[in-house]
């Protein structure tokens, strides 16, 4: 049976799909209860998945000084200047379940500085934002100010890759007009 699209491209799902990825479809139903749009637009070349998922689990689920929630939390505040639709309604309905506060997932689609927010929440979302819409501005006195907030050179280092990740993802989805899963609409609340 041939998988509706995901995207604005007519790239269908392999099918079948590797053993391999199948497995790998079959932990996020029995983790999610679906899976995610962004995986099914990718599986119809198994290569281009396994880089995408190889980056985000590194990235989103590596060992890192950033808990899960301070991740999602910078994909959402990016995917926000960048006004993607995918990431905003993925890693809001994250944000919202890892946090159990909806009011936070709303306050960093909408606007970040309203958000009730540490001093290290703040400076992360902060240098994030200045990545999305100057990278190239970026000196060390930004970077000292993630230090001073308590991040260490290597937590600086995820906040960048998390921030960067984020921008070339949201780049993409918005290209390709990826349709995020209803269930992220309903299933973190």
């Amino acid at each position: 049976m041939t998988k509706p699209l995901v995207t604005a491209l007519n790239l269908p799902q392999m099918d079948p799909l590797p053993p391999e990825t199948q497995r790998y479809f079959d932990i996020c139903v029995e983790k999610l209860g679906f899976v995610p749009n962004v995986l099914q637009s990718y599986a119809h070349n198994v290569d281009k998945l396994n880089a995408f998922t190889g980056m985000y689990n590194d990235l989103m689920l590596g060992n890192s000084g950033l808990s899960k929630l301070e991740r999602e939390m910078i994909a959402v505040v990016v995917s926000s200047h960048n006004k993607c639709f995918y990431c905003l309604v993925s890693h809001g309905a994250a944000v919202r379940q890892l946090s159990g506060k909806p009011e936070l997932g709303e306050a960093l689609v909408m606007n970040y500085r309203v958000a009730d927010l540490s001093a290290r929440e703040r400076a992360m979302l902060d240098f994030a934002v200045k990545m999305t819409e100057a990278s190239a501005k970026i000196e060390e006195p930004d970077r000292q100010l993630l230090r001073d907030a308590g991040l260490s050179d290597a937590d600086i280092w995820d906040v960048a890759a998390v921030a960067a990740f984020y921008n070339m993802s949201n780049r993409f989805s918005s290209a390709v007009a990826m349709e995020p899963n209803a269930e992220y609409h309903s299933a973190f609340r």
